[in-house]
């Protein structure tokens, strides 16, 4: 056979297989992709990353600002003063348990002039600062320091509630605290009477000149500490976050730095990454956006204000970061998450620094809080408050829009959303098979349209809301959304 002959056999045998394989290979490739569906049991899922997102049109992930709630807590004790700050919220059953420093001049930094200050609310709204008579301060015991004499760790004392079911060490709280020569354990078995776990620090490798927090992980099944790290970006050092895990809160991973993806690196001088309360796998960073050398103010207003000459010629704001686990951060949002408010005294070198954790404080209302003022007289903790699980949202327009998850298994009778729409507006559910094609049963047509604005609802469909037997089997779920803002879902039964 002549060559010419023999390569047009060859060819035309290609032609003849080639829509096969490649029908072959779509196949795998849907089966592969659709082999692995995603497992998320009746677990609430936020609308605040796109984790779940297979496809969308016309929507949008939109984060939602924060209501300014006014002052809550002034620093005007003599031990605390312009400079407290690195501020702790913890939720202990039915109290709030507020941690942060006193310090009440730059010149006491590092020294024991540092002290850790406690308030306490069965609210999160309003607070008090109980004369604990643990400490002599200033020549009396009446006061509300927790730890002194704990140099440098009062520079940044930052506990939790430790959470892990098989603890390895006594005390329901947990603390990290220092400097550049590392990170102190702290134990307390009621989050008030602290004493050291180890003598020598537990983690080092870092500056950690900044609030280093730390969680029990239920999601990870480690402990995991959270710092300050600074890194090299484009030709010059920044402020940035590192990451360690723990089996036992007493040896620690060699710190790695997290990886923020393709965005553009910023200065965040705090991270406050902890576990959403609702949804504890996934984590929620309300991190403090630094901007070195950005100066609003003049000096004659700096002056006026009161602000300590060293700090005014920054400013800062915060950003809302997420993270599923390891080193890994999404930045589905790059602008601010909380703007500096009106006035000068919001525009001065660290200030608008988030405290570490969100707390519900109501039945339809979650509260974090920030420091203010800081480095001026009227230095205090100002509460802000989101709807629950109101940090972002699927949203469409009037114009709607749609958007179709991956392949999921789900643990449940029914599903619950949070949502919101206009009066003009609605919110759809259907269900599709692991194919893509619609269950005619959970159709659009059939759902009982959605429409108000509530923290729970369950979705119905005409033959009802019972969803149990496709429960543990893989399906997508397609939400369609006119002028509405959809917050979480979840399955119960």
């Amino acid at each position: 056979m002549t060559n010419w002959k023999f390569y047009f056999k060859i060819k035309c045998t290609l032609y003849t297989l080639l829509p096969g394989l490649v029908c072959a290979l779509i196949i795998c490739s849907f089966h592969q992709k659709s082999a692995s569906p995603l497992q998320i049991g009746s677990r609430l899922e936020l609308f605040i990353d796109d984790f779940l997102f297979e496809s969308s049109k016309n929507v949008q992930l939109r984060m939602h600002a924060p209501r300014d709630e006014g002052p809550v807590l002034m620093f005007d004790n003599p031990w605390e003063g312009p400079f407290s700050t690195y501020t702790t919220i913890i939720k202990d059953s039915n109290i709030f348990r507020m941690y942060y420093r006193g310090l009440p001049s730059t010149q006491g930094e590092g020294t024991g002039e540092e002290v850790t200050c406690y308030a306490e609310s069965h609210d999160g709204i309003h607070w008090i600062k109980p004369d604990l008579k643990i400490f002599n301060i200033n020549g009396s015991v009446d006061n509300n320091v927790v730890l002194a004499n704990a140099t440098p760790s009062s520079h940044n004392f930052s506990p939790f509630l430790d959470n892990n079911p098989d603890k390895p060490s006594p005390g329901r709280f947990k603390a990290l605290g220092g400097l550049d020569k590392g990170l102190t354990a702290f134990l307390s078995d009621d989050g008030i009477h602290w004493k050291k776990l180890y003598e020598k620090p537990v983690l080092t490798g870092e500056p950690f000149d900044s609030q280093n927090v730390c969680f029990w992980s239920e999601n990870e099944k480690c402990y995991i500490c959270y710092f300050r790290k600074w890194v090299q970006k484009n030709g010059r050092l920044i402020r940035s976050i590192g990451r360690s895990t723990s089996d036992d809160f007493l040896n620690w991973t060699e710190p790695i730095a997290m990886d923020f993806g393709n965005s553009p690196p910023e200065e965040l001088y705090t991270n406050q990454t902890s576990p959403y309360y609702r949804a504890p796998h996934i984590y929620v960073a309300l991190a403090a956006r630094f901007f070195p050398g950005k100066q609003i103010i003049s000096e004659e207003q700096a002056k006026r204000l009161g602000v300590n000459p060293a700090y005014f010629r920054d400013c800062s704001d915060a950003v809302l970061i997420t993270s599923r686990g390891g080193n890994k951060y999404q930045r589905t949002f790059m602008e601010g998450f909380l703007r500096p408010g009106i006035g000068l005294n919001n525009w001065v070198s660290r200030t608008n620094y988030p405290a570490l954790n969100v707390v519900q404080t109501g039945d339809t209302e979650m509260s974090f809080y920030v420091n203010q003022d800081y480095a001026q007289p009227t230095a205090h903790l100002q509460r802000y408050s989101l709807r629950i699980d109101g940090f972002s949202s699927l949203h469409a327009d009037y114009n709607s829009g749609e958007m179709t998850t991956k392949p999921l298994i789900f643990n449940g009778s029914h599903m619950i959303i949070n949502f919101s729409t206009s009066a003009g507006g609605q919110l759809l559910v259907e269900l599709l098979d692991i194919q893509g094609n619609v269950i005619h049963e959970y159709s659009s047509d059939a759902c009982i349209p959605i429409i108000g604005n509530e923290i729970y609802r369950v979705v119905e469909w005409k033959s009802g809301s019972d969803l149990s037997k496709i429960k543990d089997l893989p399906v997508r779920f397609r939400f369609k959304l006119k002028d509405a803002d959809l917050y979480s879902f979840r399955f119960e039964k």
